[in-house]
């Protein structure tokens, strides 16, 4: 393979190597694949140009357009994955690391971009919460919102993920609306370079959307602001010098930080050896060992079992770790590839050597071990390597040392009180994970030690066929910890997308939240459509829209009707003494479903037309009871719409139901499917 130049992405151009420009190895072989760095970027410009054009373009979308854009992305990345594959080898991945790696990334865009589209409107103000009424007559009222920040965010990526890392931190920015600027670690950024050249060649995005550093950052982050977020990945060394940079604390930009997670896997007391659990609980922790060679954020460093299990768990590991075939990626028979450079090599032999004055090491010697490959002798590789912590009380080091490869160390608890004690030694992680279909084991573990770990991952024979493993966050789900792990979240569905947004109270009346939502706030003006509003297309339908319908008198003929044919024959409906003794009632009621029934036959067009279907109810509440002989009138208003797909949308209507008092006695936001047009 010739040299590669990997550029950087500036102001719209692709900006060459220059002579300071640092060396970087292939991870197999040893020898030099790349050089990367340029001493003279102009970082203000960049961060200009982030803002100005990437940030002025993507705030111009809404959620849904940069949904859709996200799902291209993805779709395009997916299109080329194989030549990330290819050039991915290098880095010491295997084929099933690329599955992590490159195939996660994309799997990421694709789950924002139908979170996008599903769980945000189609609209540049995200609506956080309920109203709150803040006066008497529901004339002035206070919501949350919140809007895309008006800086830009700056990436600072790990090298274990040059793709997942990048895209799991791109795809919650670029759908909040705000620009990044990707920093990813030196030693694989020529993978995230050719990513990041498949995004921008299919011309998907906006300029200055996207932005590449292949190398330092320079002076950049002397230059950020209070609308800027930084968020970083990697060491908690290299985050404590972050933190202290003066810019960030003066002007208060957000940091988000995943750093060292000393994280750990927990056999339950219950999992013993034979059960389908201590089975799973082998094969989990050995896959964590393995995976990427150990270098992931969320493997598995400490091993925790009931000192009973301990024997058994080493065996049973050491049997699996025995069959682990490690060497060049791309030569039939490998399962373990590379560490991702011979300094990564130095450094976790190192912390291994420091886990070995507190532990004994039951399995692999990285000065005695095969390596499957005649061109893999000069590179990066260590065996799995397995410890066994006899006094984990007295130790320190396995608990705070992170040995970045295929490292853990086994140590044997007394009790369920001495696992939680232990698992939170670690000072806080991504994620401890659970082998038990012990109930009660699990919420104890979960009441201990919750507080100290981002995410609990609980498994046994009735999910594991279904469960996502160990090391696999999710991107529906937060991914950081507490404590050593950072403090912050990298992703969680829509929460990951709210880093990359100001939460703002706004307040006034129900016209004022309408126009600035997009929601019909109860009080606000409503008018009459030309027509039955069910015989309005999606786009004909207007927000405010509203149906006011003729009245209908309940009686007790329909209350016992409604009671025999549905077999609802509560007493409150069918036995006038026993209703009066109830505190709610004044004698016989009506079902709430019945006023529910009532009030569909009230609204609804029964013609064909642009209404599909019904497909749910939202916040039902029945707040005053109806008897025998009051009247029920509906009135039905077009709250929100939202596009679902090429043909259709989600028109939410707010439905109130007022007897002949004009008292409200039912509210609720019914849910339509609504055509586009008719055919």
């Amino acid at each position: 393979m010739s040299l590669i130049n990997v550029e950087s992405f500036a102001c719209g151009r692709w900006i060459a190597p220059d002579d300071g420009a640092r060396v970087i190895e292939n991870a197999v072989t040893g020898h030099v694949l790349a050089r990367a760095g340029q001493a003279d970027l102009d970082t203000q410009a960049m961060l200009e140009y982030a803002r100005s054009q990437g940030g002025t373009a993507l705030r111009a979308m809404t959620f849904h357009q940069r949904a859709r854009m996200l799902k291209a992305v993805a779709s395009h990345l997916h299109q080329h994955k194989q030549a990330l594959y290819n050039i991915s080898y290098a880095t010491g991945a295997t084929l099933k690391d690329h599955a992590f790696d490159i195939d996660g990334g994309i799997g990421t865009m694709f789950v924002y971009a139908s979170k996008g589209r599903r769980e945000m409107p189609d609209s540049q103000v995200y609506v956080d919460g309920a109203l709150e009424p803040l006066g008497r007559t529901g004339q002035f009222l206070g919501q949350h919102i919140c809007t895309p920040l008006q800086g830009v965010a700056v990436h600072i990526n790990a090298f274990n993920f040059p793709v997942w890392g990048m895209l799991e931190k791109l795809a919650p920015t670029l759908l909040a609306g705000v620009p990044a600027i990707v920093k990813p670690a030196t030693a694989t950024c020529y993978v995230t370079e050719a990513c990041v050249r498949l995004i921008l060649d299919s011309g998907l995005v906006p300029s200055g959307a996207v932005q590449l550093v292949a190398g330092g950052l320079g002076d950049m982050l002397d230059h950020l602001g209070g609308q800027d977020v930084l968020s970083f990945t990697g060491s908690a060394d290299t985050a404590q010098r972050l933190r202290a940079t003066p810019a960030l604390m003066q002007n208060a930009t957000r940091f988000v930080a995943e750093q060292d997670s000393l994280n750990a896997s927990i056999l339950g007391p219950d999992a013993a050896a034979g059960t389908p659990e201590f089975d799973l609980f082998i094969k989990e922790v050995h896959r964590e060992m393995t995976v990427k060679a150990g270098q992931k954020c969320t493997a598995v460093r400490r091993i925790l079992v009931s000192k009973d299990q301990v024997d058994a768990v080493i065996s049973g590991l050491q049997d699996r770790l025995a069959r682990v075939v490690v060497g060049d990626p791309q030569v039939s028979g490998t399962t373990m590839g590379a560490l991702v450079s011979k300094a990564q090599r130095r450094d976790v032999l190192a912390k291994a050597a420091v886990i070995a004055r507190e532990a004994e090491r039951v399995h692999g010697d990285p000065d005695a071990f095969q390596i499957n490959g005649d061109a893999a002798q000069g590179g990066a590789f260590v065996p799995p390597m397995l410890f066994h912590c006899n006094d984990p009380d007295a130790a320190q080091r396995v608990h705070d040392t992170e040995a970045f490869g295929p490292v853990s160390t086994v140590m044997g608890y007394d009790d369920l009180d001495h696992a939680v004690t232990l698992v939170n030694r670690g000072g806080g992680s991504l994620v401890a994970s659970v082998i038990t279909r012990d109930v009660d084991v699990a919420r104890s573990i979960t009441l201990g030690a919750a507080a100290h770990h981002g995410r609990l991952y609980f498994n046994n024979r009735d999910s594991m066929a279904e469960a996502t493993g160990h090391g696999a966050p999710m991107p529906h789900m937060v991914h950081g910890g507490p404590g050593r792990a950072g403090g912050g979240e990298e992703m969680g569905g829509v929460r990951g997308v709210m880093h990359y947004m100001q939460r703002t109270a706004i307040q006034g009346s129900p016209d004022i939240l309408t126009a600035i939502t997009g929601r019909w706030v109860p009080g606000a003006a409503i008018s009459q459509g030309p027509e039955h509003p069910f015989r309005r297309t999606f786009h004909d339908l207007r927000i405010g829209e509203t149906l006011n319908t003729a009245a209908r008198c309940i009686t007790l003929d329909d209350i016992e009707h409604f009671a025999h044919f549905t077999g609802d024959t509560f007493y409150a409906h069918m036995d006038e003494e026993a209703a009066q003794r109830n505190p709610f009632f004044p004698g016989r009621v009506a079902h709430g479903y019945l006023l529910l029934s009532f009030a569909a036959g009230l609204f609804v067009h029964p013609d064909e037309g642009p209404v599909l279907a019904n497909t749910g109810l939202d916040g039902l509440k029945f707040m005053q009871p109806v008897s025998p002989g009051d009247h029920v009138a509906a009135q039905l208003t077009v709250k929100h719409k939202t596009p679902r797909n090429d043909d259709y949308g989600e028109v939410r209507w707010h439905v109130r139901l007022t007897n002949q008092d004009a008292v409200i006695v039912a509210e609720y936001e019914l849910l339509t499917m609504v055509a586009y047009r008719v055919a």
